[in-house]
């Protein structure tokens, strides 16, 4: 394995430039910077889900899930490496079949919530969802890996489907949206 970080603080960041896997100097503020921080932030919010009590396939695939997201962040911070295969979108795929297999079909829209499990996989999705926003814009001005903007667009589908099946776990249920003129 390479170098592992013993010092944390290195002051290089200080005057807000970050580096890059290739050793260039970019703003903190830049759009790549952005953009893989998005991808940390989904991580981290479904390392907050993996606290929960969750069915053990979706802890596997949540998990697993983890290791390629964090393979995607290096992606983002070294320009021109490609770590994310067009095989991590199909796996995707496949578990959106499973998990969605025995699930209702969707007639209404659904609140975020249902159980605290559900909730922070939907929060997951939101946060998956602005980083696949910024991996567009990023792509309107360097070239990416498209399989990397599969995979976030297939991970919220796959974090949706998943906070459906949560909401039921452990007998819930989701939370249907009423319109404003229909609640009392």
């Amino acid at each position: 394995m390479g170098n592992r970080l013993s010092k944390i603080y290195t002051r290089t960041g200080d005057q807000g430039t970050t580096g890059l896997g290739d050793g260039e100097r970019v703003s903190k503020d830049s759009l790549r910077v952005d953009t893989f921080g998005n991808v940390d932030e989904v991580n981290s919010a479904i390392g907050l889900l993996l606290s929960c009590n969750l069915p053990e396939p979706v802890f596997e695939c949540l998990t697993r899930i983890q290791h390629e997201l964090f393979d995607l962040g290096g992606e983002l911070c070294m320009p021109g490496v490609t770590l994310i295969p067009a095989g991590y979108v199909t796996q995707l795929e496949n578990d959106l079949d499973g998990f969605n297999a025995d699930l209702p079909p969707l007639k209404d829209f659904i609140l975020p919530g249902g159980s605290e499990a559900a909730a922070r996989c939907h929060l997951a999705r939101t946060i998956c969802r602005r980083a696949e926003r910024g991996l567009v814009t990023l792509d309107r001005e360097e070239d990416i890996n498209a399989e990397s903007l599969r995979y976030l667009n297939r991970l919220s589908d796959l974090l949706f489907v998943m906070a459906r099946v949560l909401a039921r776990h452990d007998g819930g249920s989701e939370v249907i949206w009423v319109h404003g003129d229909q609640r009392e």
